[in-house]
Formats: C-alpha cells, structure tokens, sequence
C-alpha cells in the first residue's frame, strides 16, 4: 500500500507555472473561484458567498493532507507568484494505487494552457514521485474544455455513468478519464 509522510505539499514546477501548498493567503482567489457560477458549473457543490467558505475550505484541505485523504496545491504563475487555480489528488485509493484529480482556474487563464500544463506535471509526479498506478478525473460530458485537457494529457475515458449526480436542480451525467502508469 502507497504511504506518504508530509503535511505540505511539495513544490512542483513546470515551464510558467509553480504548484505550491495552499495556505490562507491564497484565500481571496479560492473564493473568486468558488464564488463563479463560470467557475463553479461543472463542481457539484454550492457557490461560496462569502471568504469565510473559503479560509474554512482551505483549513479542510489541510486537515484531509494530515489524514492521507487529498494532497492540494495552488497553481501560480512562475512570473509573478499570482494565483490562477488549484489542483490536487482527491479520493486518494493508497490501498489500490489510485486517486482522482480535480482543477480549477480563474476563467480569465482559461484557453491558454495552464490547465494541461498542469495537469501533465501532477501526473508526472503521481507516477514517478509518489507512486500512484492509475489517476482518474470525473468531468460532466459537456465541460468539453476539460475532456480536452484530461485528451491531451494522455487520458482516456474509462466509464460513463447516466443521471448519477444531482446538481442545480437536475440529475446530471458524469465521465471518468483515466490515465495508467507505464
């Protein structure tokens, strides 16, 4: 079974972009993004309406990190330090060598590859730095944008699953990509 001993992310690095651990600071971006209907449309959870959802988001984060349940960190840009998303491993399946990842950028970085460029080096790190076997993303149908980057990052979509979820009202479809190790 995978184990892993840290509380705080370790920094990741690509072309133009920084993963850091999240912290408090990052509280005002966590809560623009939380806060977008845009953002928000394809995350089956409520809209933060005000900070305090997303200190206490954040705070979470941190506490599932010390219980080995989800390893996060804040997307910055390499130039400037400034907050453009998050993503992370969440459902961590230590026991099957397995986890889900999940993103979300500011829409104004939307387009112009952060998100791929992202992705691509948290799967790097799940495979070679961690030791995860398989990683799996659980995207709506029509979030085309992220079927794109889940495509372009070397996943594959695995299963499809009708009605499954309810959110805003109505009973939503969802896909699960996979990538596996190798």
């Amino acid at each position: 079974m995978l184990d892993f001993n840290f509380t705080t992310s370790p920094i990741l690095e690509t072309e133009r972009l920084i993963l850091r651990q999240t912290n408090l600071g990052d509280a005002q971006g966590m809560f623009a993004m939380r806060s977008s209907a845009e953002v928000m449309q394809y995350i089956p959870v409520p809209l933060a309406t005000e900070l305090k959802e997303a200190e206490d988001y954040i705070n979470s984060l941190q506490e599932r990190m010390e219980n080995k349940e989800c390893v996060n960190w804040t997307i910055t840009l390499k130039e400037n330090g400034e907050m453009i998303g998050t993503i992370g491993f969440y459902r961590m399946k230590l026991q099957h060598y397995r986890t889900e990842t999940g993103y979300m950028l500011l829409p104004q970085y939307y387009g112009k590859g952060y998100a791929s460029e992202a992705v691509q080096r948290l799967v790097e790190y799940g495979f070679d730095d961690f030791g995860f076997h398989s990683i799996e993303a659980i995207i709506y149908p029509d979030n085309v944008g992220s079927q794109r980057v889940l495509e372009k990052c070397g996943f594959v979509r695995e299963a499809y699953f009708k009605e499954n979820e309810f959110h805003n009202g109505k009973f939503v479809d969802t896909a699960v990509y996979s990538i596996v190790a190798g």
